[in-house]
């Protein structure tokens, strides 16, 4: 009976060490993951906290700052064309592959997109930030696609971990160039130069995207809904939109509406106090330059050990483990900015908690990313992700346009610096519906879903 009980027992999980992980660096597909996630994360700044520093320094009020930061908004409306990417393919260049093809098209626009802004430049008026919105909506099509793409070539489990993690090392590299070494570039050759190098940058994206091979597995998924069910025929049309959105919720039951009120406050404390973090270092008074060699140092280090240690975090302890600490992390890395706020531009400070600020981030981020990829279905990878991603930045993005608005009026009686020191801790307090939420989905009902429908098989030939 022993022996028939051992025989019977489902086998060990084999554990994942961080040799493993440092070994899986050395493989092509985590290596285009690696490029795919810095091109991904590469706009990402330069529509956003990058461009307001820009602007602050020509003299634009936090306000119109504030308002600009909608040009984001792309990011969190990318569900509503995210079925078109899962279904249908780009003219032309449709031979790569779905994902594939549409990640080329996007970096091309994107590329030309930010040398246009640097042709133009904030001066420009209406006609600069319209530039700025199609790059935005480029950049949200490109994480629309890559994102399924990392997805779909994941062969089980722990491989889509450490595609995880490679593509949030890529994204979070990225975001370091395009909000710290941006700085110092621009302090010696101007914005618009910057812009233009960046821009250039993207052929990283182009490059890993014809290195990358095609999903294989989801395409056969794919093709066979759209030989079933064309797009363009009704029956199509609502699985494409409505299928995910079906799929999930039969997949999760009654959580799914914590899961996603979750999701979409996991990092909104993050998202309030982002439109405002640069202009806040141009009235403290720490200069570009200085701003940009501790992102590239300290912040670059912190990012590295965030973004390592969340993922083996995600293996080791699960991703509801991982989701608490970072949920955790985040509100409280934010709230020592408060305090620089209020005891001024002291390098040593600021540079300490730059470093804990960066670790928080890159470990949350990849806690995050790991869990939301996680719920996501074969057949409607691109469309559900999409809907996560779009949750995350929902209510972030809608109303952090409105960051500049709370500092003027938290201003009225007390002087500038007093009331950034307030707005970073009433960021930080924003935090806390987070963590609760996910004490609540750790709990064991919530964290076991119902089992997920099987795709349709593809019709015999």
């Amino acid at each position: 009976m022993a022996a028939a009980s051992a025989a019977g027992a489902a086998p060990k999980k084999k554990r994942v060490k961080a040799k493993d992980v440092l070994r899986s660096l050395g493989r092509p597909k985590v290596g285009v993951m690696l490029a795919l996630g810095f091109a991904a994360g590469l706009p990402f700044m330069l529509i956003g906290n990058t461009l307001a520093y820009w602007m602050r320094e020509g003299g634009v009020d936090l306000k119109v700052i504030g308002f600009a930061s909608w040009v984001g908004l792309a990011y969190t409306l990318k569900f509503l064309w995210a079925p078109v990417v899962d279904r249908v393919g780009v003219p032309w260049i449709g031979k790569l592959g779905r994902r594939r093809g549409w990640m080329l098209l996007t970096q091309f626009a994107i590329g030309c997109g930010l040398m246009l802004m640097a042709a133009l430049g904030p001066g420009a008026g209406m006609s600069f930030f319209y530039i700025a919105a199609a790059v935005a909506f480029a950049a949200a099509t490109q994480d629309i696609a890559v994102d399924a793409w990392r997805i779909e070539i994941a062969d089980n489990p722990d491989e889509l971990g450490l595609l995880t993690s490679a593509y949030s090392l890529g994204y979070r590299a990225a975001l370091l160039c395009t909000e710290a070494l941006i700085l110092i570039l621009a302090d010696r050759v101007g914005w618009p130069v910057s812009y233009v190098f960046f821009g250039v940058l993207m052929a990283i994206g182009v490059g890993a995207t014809l290195f990358a091979k095609e999903p294989s597995r989801a395409g056969a998924v794919l093709q066979a809904k759209e030989d079933e069910a064309p797009l363009w025929t009704p029956r199509g049309f609502f699985d494409a939109v409505a299928g995910p959105f079906i799929a999930f919720f039969r997949q999760h039951g009654a959580f799914a509406v914590l899961i996603l009120l979750m999701i979409t406050l996991y990092h909104f404390s993050d998202y309030m106090r982002g439109p405002i973090i640069n202009p806040f270092y141009h009235d403290l008074g720490i200069s570009k330059t200085t701003v940009g060699l501790v992102r590239s140092s300290i912040g670059l280090w912190g990012t590295i050990a965030g973004v390592t240690v969340g993922g083996l975090a995600s293996v080791k302890l699960g991703y509801f483990r991982t989701l608490i600490i970072g949920a955790i992390l985040q509100p409280l890395f934010i709230a020592p900015f408060g305090v620089l706020a209020l005891i001024g531009p002291d390098i040593g400070f600021y540079t300490v908690i730059m470093g804990l600020d960066a670790f928080a981030i890159g470990f949350s981020g990849v806690a995050l990313v790991a869990y939301m990829s996680s719920l996501t279905s074969l057949g409607y990878t691109a469309s559900q992700y999409a809907v996560l991603g779009s949750a995350v930045a929902f209510t972030g993005k809608t109303l952090k346009g409105f960051s500049g608005v709370i500092i003027e009026q938290l201003q009225q009686g007390r002087d500038l610096l007093h009331a950034y020191s307030l707005f970073y801790f009433g960021a930080a307090l924003f935090g806390i519906p987070a963590v609760i939420l996910c004490l609540v989905l750790a709990r064991p009902k919530a964290a076991k879903p119902a089992a997920a429908p099987a795709p349709e098989p593809a019709p015999a030939e």
